[in-house]
């Protein structure tokens, strides 16, 4: 099932609703209606939050720290945050899931490496009476909420942005590459499916590959033998997912002499890439803001571990389907496309990055054409 972002205007209305229900108690015993939870548990809370790899730049610089500040905000500093990394391994994190629930957590985070995989190890903690939420990607098993991003619209507006970059190059004889995530993450299928649905008849799918990991090497060598079965003169755009795999991606080209690159896409802003737009190597990527994910995720986790669960539903009020799960509650963040035009206005004015660590000398000349100044 689609979700999508609630408005602004639902944002603020479950803010004050949040508000009033603290003042009043607004505790409720459960936190689901299978649960026998009887009481309010206050703010000795223990969360635990388990991430999938390091690949990716957000989970150390953004997801990490800003669900560990929440937790120490929502809990006047008593609450626990426990914390685990499975560097891209599903069985490692299975085994970190089980040192969670024999830690006795109360609720807890859990970014799936594989998401039909972990199944076992939520039914595991939810029989231990530990609620789970899975975070950006959608875990399978008895999860009590989900909280990502919006993603067939992440998906759609990568589509969009490399059609609009072809303009009227975009025809039935104009061939991309599409350089999809890994098989494991459910969120990169509904990326691929989303792009291609937004494409249509307009291009040719020449060629397209699942990568591993999310690798950026495994990326490049997907795009070299793109290169060597279509010709680097005859891709006329690349549909990547992410921005790790856009750096692959543009280093198979170059060193296949391609000095003009064609437009390319990527996905979750990071400072590399926000650098690579701003010169011209990479056309765009989707900006996702972390810490309205993670902060979301950290006060649904604190708020159902103490048994809030009218606010903890106030802050999950849409809902999705797994493949073994039923109408889970859901908190669902809408994405931007970023591009060399809104870059000021998007991860410089949230405070992602400063223009210091974006214009460093090497780009200052770009950064001076797109109007960043210190």
């Amino acid at each position: 099932m689609n979700t999508r972002m609630r408005s602004a205007a639902m944002a603020g209305a479950a803010s004050v609703l949040l508000v009033s229900l603290s003042a009043c108690g607004g505790v409720l015993p459960g936190g689901d209606s299978d649960s026998d939870e009887p009481v309010h548990k206050g703010n000795d809370v223990k969360i635990g939050l388990l991430l999938p790899e390091k690949e990716t730049a957000r989970y150390q610089k953004f997801d990490y720290p800003i669900v560990m500040k929440t937790v120490a905000k929502l809990t006047s500093g008593k609450g626990t945050l426990l914390y685990k990394n499975a560097n891209e391994d599903a069985a490692l994190q299975k085994r970190q899931m089980q040192e969670m629930i024999d830690a006795g957590v109360d609720a807890l985070l859990v970014d799936a490496v594989d998401s039909k995989s972990i199944a076992g190890s939520v039914k595991k903690a939810k029989d231990a009476g530990i609620h789970v939420i899975a975070y950006d990607r959608l875990a399978q098993g008895p999860v009590d909420a989900y909280v990502g991003f919006d993603n067939e619209l992440v998906g759609q507006t990568q589509g969009k942005a490399l059609l609009e970059a072809l303009g009227s190059r975009a025809t039935k004889s104009s061939k991309i590459v599409m350089i999809n995530g890994a098989r494991t993450d459910p969120n990169a299928a509904v990326f691929k499916e989303s792009a291609r649905a937004e494409f249509g008849d307009s291009v040719t799918i020449a060629k397209s590959a699942d990568i591993v990991g999310w690798k950026p090497k495994n990326a490049e060598a997907a795009m070299k033998q793109a290169i060597t079965s279509i010709g680097a003169d005859n891709i006329a755009g690349v549909y990547s997912a992410n921005d790790g795999m856009a750096g692959g991606i543009i280093e198979a080209l170059k060193e296949a002499g391609v000095t003009d690159l064609p437009p390319i896409t990527g996905q979750d802003a990071e400072l590399a890439a926000v650098q690579r737009i701003l010169v011209g190597d990479q056309y765009m990527s989707v900006y996702k803001p972390y810490p309205e994910e993670a902060a979301t995720a950290a006060e649904m986790a604190v708020r159902i571990a103490q048994g809030r669960s009218i606010e903890f539903e106030a802050l999950a009020m849409d809902s999705t389907d797994s493949p073994t799960t039923k109408q889970i509650r859901t908190a669902s963040v809408s994405v931007v496309a970023l591009t060399r035009k809104n870059i000021k206005n998007t991860v410089v004015k949230d405070g992602i990055y400063s223009v210091k660590e974006i214009c460093t000398p090497k780009y200052a000349a770009a950064c001076a054409e797109a109007g960043l100044t210190k």
